[in-house]
């Protein structure tokens, strides 16, 4: 016969029967939304950035890497081999115009200086010498001369004589001859010593224009070697920073090694350096935007420096405010050349989404959905893009980095 269950049995049972039910119906929703995930993934809207696209203007840029440098810097050489004697200043110092920095041995340049000062001595005296030697050779020729003039007139006057007396037969043929032959004699003497003379004062004026000429290239060599004496007191060249000093004393140098260097205070340009690749696009006179910590400066490029080195291309940039007080010597800034400018265009903003100019996939965001779609992007001044194509002016794109669902067409964006 049958028996009535017991209601504490009942109750258990329909307890199991509702757990049961209850895991049936978790389970089923798990997997639906396991299901869901695997067909439409998600990404937290934390984790992303969305842009929406908007009609302003957008300048075309060339990204470079940037160091500040002065206009106007000049350096101190060594003027020859040399130690450093003493050190006067240190880098970072504001120095004056002219003030001394620090000192070179100069004890080889002043030996070599007295050297050329006794040859210069010596040349005089041998400029002295020769005029004195001279004035001898040519008073003892004018005295000589003087003494055949005498000669000659005897001579001729012997001469006279025996014509007139060889007409009476008192005197010889042979003697006549004999006072012809004395007057020619007298006269070739005479013709000697004055040819001597003018070979004299040729002579020694020779002598002395090269004894001269020589003065004169040791005049030059000791102007040269004070130079180089003065150049042992290495000075300031003009007011500003010393940047660079060789600190250590005694330290050995070569000649021509640099030894400091002054740069002028608070006024300065940027050295751009970037990839020749862009060399045909750039141009003497293109704006630039200097940037640093958020700060833009306004410049233009100055010089493009003809050399190429291991595929770069270096620039001058002048700026507008060389004087800002953000600009310190060496610093490193973004440089951002202006190639051109498009105005009233469709833009958005350029994130770690976009990758240069053309056509490339982006994510529309609709509804809490990101459908994939392709957009076609122009000029960009690598904060703003140029929408050339592909959206229209209030669609929302995420221009966050998207490498995680790239290959995703659609994916949902949670809160």
């Amino acid at each position: 016969m049958d028996h009535a269950i017991p209601s504490a049995q009942l109750r258990r049972r329909s307890r199991i029967q509702i757990a049961t039910g209850v895991l049936l119906f978790s389970g089923v929703c798990a997997a639906a939304w396991g299901i869901n995930r695997v067909i439409r993934p998600s990404v937290d809207s934390a984790d992303i950035v969305v842009a929406t696209v908007r009609r302003g203007n957008v300048d075309n840029t060339i990204d470079a890497a940037g160091i500040v440098i002065p206009v106007h810097e000049e350096v101190v050489s060594s003027p020859g081999a040399s130690r450093v004697a003493r050190v006067h200043a240190k880098p970072g110092q504001q120095v004056k115009g002219g003030e001394l920095l620090l000192e070179l041995d100069d004890r080889t340049i002043r030996l070599a200086l007295e050297a050329l000062k006794e040859q210069l001595a010596q040349q005089h005296n041998r400029v002295s010498t020769l005029t004195l030697e001279m004035e001898q050779k040519l008073k003892q020729t004018s005295s000589a001369i003087e003494l055949l003039e005498i000669d000659l007139q005897a001579a001729r006057v012997k001469h006279e004589r025996n014509q007139k007396l060889r007409v009476t037969g008192i005197v010889s043929g042979e003697d006549l001859l004999t006072a012809e032959l004395n007057v020619k004699r007298a006269e070739i003497g005479l013709r000697q010593q004055r040819d001597l003379l003018v070979d004299t004062r040729r002579a020694t004026a020779s002598a002395v224009n090269a004894a001269g000429l020589q003065q004169a290239i040791l005049q030059k060599q000791i102007v040269q070697q004070e130079a180089l004496l003065a150049q042992t007191r290495v000075c300031a060249p003009f007011a500003g920073m010393l940047t660079f000093v060789v600190e250590e004393e005694g330290a050995s140098v070569a000649a021509g090694q640099l030894v400091a260097r002054v740069s002028e205070l608070h006024n300065y340009r940027v050295e751009a350096t970037l990839s020749d690749f862009h060399a045909s696009l750039l141009a003497a006179g293109q704006p630039v935007r200097v940037e640093q910590n958020g700060t833009v400066l306004a410049g233009s490029i100055h010089t493009i420096l003809p050399e190429i080195q291991n595929g770069t291309i270096k620039l001058l940039v002048d700026l507008e405010r060389p004087h800002d007080t953000l600009l310190r010597n060496k610093m490193r800034v973004d440089v951002h050349i202006v190639t051109a400018r498009r105005a009233n265009v469709l833009v958005i903003a350029s994130a770690g989404a976009f990758n240069g100019q053309g056509a490339q996939a982006a994510f529309l965001v609709r509804d809490g959905v990101a459908q994939k779609t392709t957009l076609t992007l122009g000029a960009s001044d690598g904060k703003v893009a140029e929408v050339a194509a592909g959206a229209r002016a209030g669609d929302a794109f995420i221009v966050s980095n998207t490498s995680t669902f790239k290959d995703r067409d659609t994916i949902r964006i949670t809160n």
